[in-house]
């Protein structure tokens, strides 16, 4: 016994052990399987639901923990500033040594500070935030340094600049997938990267205001994390409310912050005398920036100040989502156990006024069902032989009763509906009738149109008069080109059955031709193939409407590409790249399955009849085309031609031409192809 008998019987007891199940069985099924599809979409989102409410709670104690960075950050520019202060005293002093006193004093706050982030964070420290604060710890050297002697602000700086940016980046704030969905992460990522850069600009005027070495340099310093703090300010507004933006915006507005704006705009009226001559000039120069430092520490609380209130409403705003997932997640599971007591017992209810009528019924109408069936796929498919209109038969009338009258009206409509699809069939046909119509009219015209203007560019010799006799017979060509795709909508295929075997480059250059713009295109000549006589008329056509294509949705200083070349297996490619804006991964995906798949032309939107013109050939003629996008912007077709639809041993050069000449076909002597380094449409008239 063969492989088929023996599995032939199973697929018989499947749809015997089918039909022996009872309505009521079925009824079941069809009630239960909903039923419990939407009890687990329900459980999906309850768990949903409590696991953004954990993941805002994890959000908000994050947010609270991260105060003590914002501290953190705040005590280390105070260090950096005394850092410099004391850097400035050593180049100023002109005996003994400074007193390192409040330098060390900073640094004690820090080391201390470290330790609280740690205990704050204790095991859900990252493991970025932990190599952070090991970082803040290796400024030992530097302080050491700093100490000993005069160091250049410009050795300074960046240590700590580092150090504090490395402290905002430890956190991940706006890399953490769990805040993302809130734009917590964000928010406090540039409320900390702000509060940052305005110390940072602070400490870059006090240092400039000092007159040291280096002066010029923290000047230029201030100015650039002036601008940083614009930028985060307004990344923070883009997240923050109106009133946590108004609050950020304090800073700069308090009686310290004047007086910092002040310096800041007296550096910025003369940059030239920021830096002093002499250590005479340094000292004098520290004395009046130690005279407004106390502004710089009232500031430097105030915007710690105003940073701890911030992150306190962002770590607020958390716990209220969370609480507010949480009252989601109850809510939820009441409705949930509601809703699925109620739907049982409307379920009850329907299944057992409906099982009994609906049994007698269910046969005849599963027999109508089938002939329906064929009978609309018969009239649906356009390549499907006419055997006149639908045939449906009717569902029999066993009963008078709500099922009986459902019959009848099943009847009715059935027949109107029926009615319905014959006329769309009809009105599709004519549409095509009136396409092909049109086209072939159309297509006369230009041919004789053509061979008028032939005639009289043989006989005229005036070169502006030649010229415009060129893009009339250019436009001519166009129009024909059209004419030649509404033939191929009605279904029309007409071959030229004189032509002979034409180089592939030439079947380009044909369709260069037939579009508006063909001056822009580059050809590339690869590989001289020679195609098959039949085929000319529908490649030519495809090629041209894809170069329209490219050329008329790129810039009109931007070249379009098109490169002809030997493909894989004997084929050949004709690949056609523009520099446009180009399409979406969506939009390609959409229009590559358009290209593929058999579409009918009513349901295609008008704008896409160019790509469903290529469509149609490339599936008529066998061959694959491909849309991608084009390095750099714009939308790059490839068009795959198979081996079959070349003459057999053609490939390149003279070879080709030689294949051409034997068989009496291909371009004249005038018209050979160039070599393949050369660009350049030749478009035929």
């Amino acid at each position: 016994m063969s492989t088929n008998e023996v599995g032939a019987p199973r697929p018989r007891r499947l749809r015997g052990f089918a039909d022996r199940w009872p309505f009521r069985r079925k009824l079941n099924l069809l009630v239960g399987v909903p039923l419990t599809a939407v009890a687990v979409l329900l459980a999906y989102l309850i768990a949903d639901q409590t696991a953004q409410s954990r993941t805002a709670a994890d959000a908000a104690r994050l947010v609270r923990e991260s105060a003590e960075v914002a501290t953190l950050v705040d005590r280390l520019a105070a260090e950096h500033q005394q850092a410099v202060l004391l850097s400035v005293r050593h180049e100023a002093a002109q005996d003994g040594t400074p007193s390192p006193a409040a330098y060390r004093t900073a640094q004690s706050r820090v080391d201390t500070q470290i330790e609280w982030v740690r205990d704050a964070f204790g095991d859900r420290l990252p493991e970025t935030e932990a190599q952070a604060l090991r970082g803040v710890e290796g400024l030992s050297s530097l302080r050491d340094t700093v100490e000993q002697g005069y160091l250049p602000a410009a050795n300074i700086d960046p240590a700590y600049t580092h150090a504090s940016q490395q402290l905002i980046d430890g956190l991940g704030l706006d890399r953490n997938p769990d805040l993302a969905t809130t734009f917590t992460g964000n928010r406090l990522d540039s409320l900390l990267r702000a509060a940052a850069a305005h110390s940072a600009f602070e400490t870059g005027v006090f240092s400039a205001s000092t007159g040291d070495s280096n002066a010029l340099l923290e000047f230029i310093g201030a100015i650039g994390s002036y601008d940083e703090y614009v930028r985060q300010a307004d990344r923070f507004a883009r997240f923050a409310t109106e009133a946590q933006t108004a609050q950020l915006n304090g800073i700069k507005y308090t009686a310290a912050q004047t007086v910092i704006s002040r310096q800041f705009a007296d550096l910025q009226a003369d940059p030239g005398s920021v830096q002093a001559d002499s250590p005479a000039e340094v000292r004098r120069s520290l004395a009046a920036a130690l005279d407004s430092y106390a502004a710089y520490r009232d500031q430097a609380e105030t915007r710690l100040a105003i940073t701890t209130s911030l992150i306190g409403q962002i770590a607020d705003r958390a716990d209220s989502a969370s609480e507010e997932a949480a009252w989601r997640a109850f809510l939820l599971l009441g409705l949930a156990l509601l809703g699925l007591a109620v739907w049982l017992v409307l379920a009850m209810l329907v299944r057992r006024s409906v099982v009994r009528p609906v049994q007698a019924l269910t046969e005849a109408a599963r027999q109508v069902a089938d002939v329906a069936e064929r009978e609309l796929a018969r009239v649906a498919d356009d390549d499907a032989e006419d055997d006149g209109p639908p045939r449906l038969r009717e569902v029999p009338v066993t009963a008078r009763d709500e099922i009986g009258e459902l019959a009848g009206t099943f009847n009715q409509v059935q027949t109107m509906a029926a009615a319905l699809l014959e006329r769309q069939v009809l009105s599709r046909r004519n549409v095509a009738e009136m396409f092909g119509n049109v086209g072939r009219r159309v297509s006369n015209l230009t041919t004789r149109q053509l061979a008028l203007i032939d005639a009289v560019e043989r006989g005229e010799t005036d070169p502006a008069l030649l010229e415009r006799l060129y893009s009339i017979d250019h436009i001519a060509v166009r129009l024909r080109r059209n004419a030649d795709s509404l033939m191929l909508l009605a279904g029309i295929h007409e071959a030229d059955l004189d032509a002979g075997p034409t180089a592939l480059t030439n079947v380009v250059r044909a369709a260069l031709g037939q579009i508006e713009g063909y001056q822009r295109v580059e050809l590339r000549a690869r590989t001289e193939a020679m195609v098959e006589p039949e085929v000319i008329g529908d490649l030519t056509l495809l090629v041209a409407e894809l170069l329209e294509n490219a050329v008329s949705f790129s810039p009109e200083d931007s070249p379009v590409e098109v490169t002809v070349a030997n493909g894989e297996h004997g084929g050949a490619v004709v690949v056609i790249a523009d520099h446009g804006l180009g399409m979406s991964p969506e939009r390609l995906d959409e229009e590559n399955a358009r290209l593929i798949r058999r579409e009918r032309l009513d349901l295609v939107p008008t704008k896409f009849l160019g790509l469903f013109v290529v469509g149609t050939l490339a599936r008529r003629m066998e061959t694959a085309v491909t849309l991608s996008r084009t390095p750099g912007g714009g939308v790059t077709a490839e068009v795959t031609v198979p081996s079959a639809l070349l003459v057999t041993g053609s490939t390149t050069g003279s070879t080709a031409l030689a294949a051409a000449a034997a068989t009496g076909g291909g371009p004249r002597a005038d018209e050979a192809a160039p070599a393949p380094s050369a660009t350049g449409p030749v478009p035929s008239p």
